[in-house]
């Protein structure tokens, strides 16, 4: 989707939900001595600036970590995501805020590999920029779609595999379950983390319903919404997540209920944590 930018959306309530999970899946991932192999399929620019002009536009990063950054909340994972975006404003104002690629690049370890696939020809060229010629880090300017098919399985056979589609294009909803089967045929050991928004709840519901019906073990799902359902508008978002570490659902069930307080602020927020498939 090319007229798609994160940059318009970057750090608002979706992000953090997105993001405290990421970080949540990489920290199980380097327990163990063994390097992982993280792939993003839709990488976005990579790092974005909080005084931009797409950022200030609809200033959605004050529903999120602009409501959080500086903050200590005394949970573990939610910290880790607010110290870890303090590391890219040492000068303790919020000017720069990472996208999921600058996530991992922050919190892997020197052996872990990165695949990043991007489209779109500006959002390419910054995050080329951002990694410069790392090995272990790889940018491809490919649909994230062949991306699944052509760069999975990773040789490490461990890692964790970002599915994050704007949905702008409706047809997203079903693509998503075929490339998510194929590719889980290709990479059954790994862990994929799908993210999806809340814009109506039907059509929420009939989504979730398609994904567990796919055929795929062990799903768990996590959603936080900061507003009641409405017909039209995102009022949420949520993870969908193949083969979740088991220390994920103990590290939610932590989270959910403190980023509801902090970035619902009493406005009827809401949360889900439910296995929807067994292993």
């Amino acid at each position: 989707m090319l007229s798609y930018r994160h940059s318009y959306h970057a750090g608002n309530f979706a992000d953090v939900l997105k993001h405290c999970t990421q970080l949540a899946i990489i920290e199980y991932l380097k327990r163990k001595d063994k390097p992982f192999c993280y792939h993003d399929t839709h990488s976005g620019a990579g790092v974005y600036t909080v005084y931009s002009a797409e950022m200030q536009k609809n200033g959605e990063y004050q529903s999120g970590i602009g409501k959080l950054f500086g903050r200590r909340t005394g949970v573990g994972i939610i910290d880790h995501y607010i110290d870890l975006i303090g590391t890219l404003n040492p000068t303790g104002r919020l000017n720069n805020y990472p996208g999921s690629p600058q996530i991992t690049l922050l919190a892997r370890r020197p052996t872990d590999r990165m695949q990043l696939t991007e489209l779109h020809p500006a959002d390419y060229s910054h995050l080329q920029s951002l990694v410069g010629k790392s090995k272990k880090v790889k940018v491809y300017q490919q649909d994230a779609w062949q991306g699944l098919k052509s760069l999975l399985p990773p040789a490490e056979k461990r890692g964790l595999v970002l599915i994050d589609p704007s949905y702008e294009v409706k047809q997203d909803y079903k693509t998503i379950v075929s490339a998510l089967q194929q590719a889980h045929k290709r990479f059954s050991s790994g862990i994929f983390a799908i993210w999806y928004p809340v814009l109506e709840r039907k059509a929420t519901e009939q989504f979730i319903d398609r994904l567990a019906s796919a055929g795929i073990p062990n799903m768990l799902r996590i959603e936080h919404c900061i507003l009641p359902d409405v017909e039209s508008g995102m009022t949420g978002s949520g993870m969908v997540v193949v083969n979740p570490p088991y220390t994920l659902k103990a590290d939610m069930e932590i989270a959910l209920p403190v980023l509801d307080k902090l970035l619902s602020e009493g406005m009827s927020g809401s949360t889900v944590l439910e296995q929807l498939t067994e292993e």
